[in-house]
């Protein structure tokens, strides 16, 4: 294992985003603040409590999960396609390093960097709302792995993209629609049955299900589940990643 490789990528992505550290973790606080505005009092006034839960705490892991995937896949992204656009890429690939410890490296940062500012939304909450934590053990561990699959996600998004228009595509055109359909500021057993079945073919449902299981110990789903959809990304995103080192998809030419 190539650690001063490794170490060397990791530390040139997290000094880009120290390098912005006021806008990047500005942006998020100034989002949530208005999403509270906007959910917690509009809505909030109308819908006092879900399922036993004030409505302001209830869409607190909805606002983290909103940030946290789309900071992750940003920054995967983004880290792996400046160096395609500027041709530095091809001095990586004929470095001593293999291609899993490159993705260390970007995903590693890219992940660091979408667990920060998850963080940070978390401890913003505190201000409008009461926050308890059943499982922090569990919220953790659900928050990492969401930062590190969609990562990995990310990754492949700034090896496929030709353009930076193209980086913002699937965030924009997927991921975010999943997100908001996903019951992240509602449950879904709050919808006609007929829009349950057709919600659980959502991906973002389990996630969602199992990170807010463990702020108020109530799913939409197993929480056995939710992991195993982590896991079952996470894997798929590892074996895409491995194909396109194989084949050189659009890094070799």
């Amino acid at each position: 294992m190539n650690f001063p490789a490794i170490r060397a990528i990791y530390k040139y992505e997290m000094a880009r985003f120290f390098r912005t550290l006021m806008e990047s973790l500005l942006s998020p606080v100034i989002s949530t603040s208005l999403y509270f505005v906007v959910f917690g009092a509009a809505i909030g006034s109308r819908i006092s409590e879900v399922e036993g839960v004030a409505y302001g705490a209830f869409i607190v892991p909805g606002l983290i999960m909103l940030s946290v995937m789309t900071q992750a896949i940003s920054n995967a992204s983004f880290g792996i396609y400046f160096p395609k656009f500027i041709d530095t890429i091809f001095e990586i690939l004929s470095a001593p390093i293999n291609f899993f410890e490159i993705v260390i490296g970007y995903v590693g940062a890219a992940a660091t960097k979408a667990l920060l500012i998850g963080l940070v939304i978390l401890a913003t909450a505190h201000f409008f709302v009461d926050i308890e934590i059943q499982h922090p053990v569990a919220m953790l561990t659900f928050l990492v792995l969401t930062c590190l699959s969609f990562s990995l996600f990310g990754f492949i998004i700034g090896i496929w993209a030709e353009n930076f228009q193209q980086l913002q595509l699937i965030p924009l055109l997927v991921i975010t629609p999943l997100v908001f359909l996903g019951g992240s500021f509602y449950s879904i057993s709050m919808l006609p049955p007929v829009w349950q079945t057709i919600s659980l073919f959502n991906p973002i449902v389990y996630l969602m299900s199992g990170f807010r299981w463990s702020f108020f110990g109530q799913a939409d789903v197993s929480v056995g589940l939710s992991l195993l959809a982590i896991a079952l990304f996470t894997a798929i995103c590892l074996g895409v990643i491995w194909w396109i080192f194989k084949t050189g998809y659009r890094i070799k030419s």
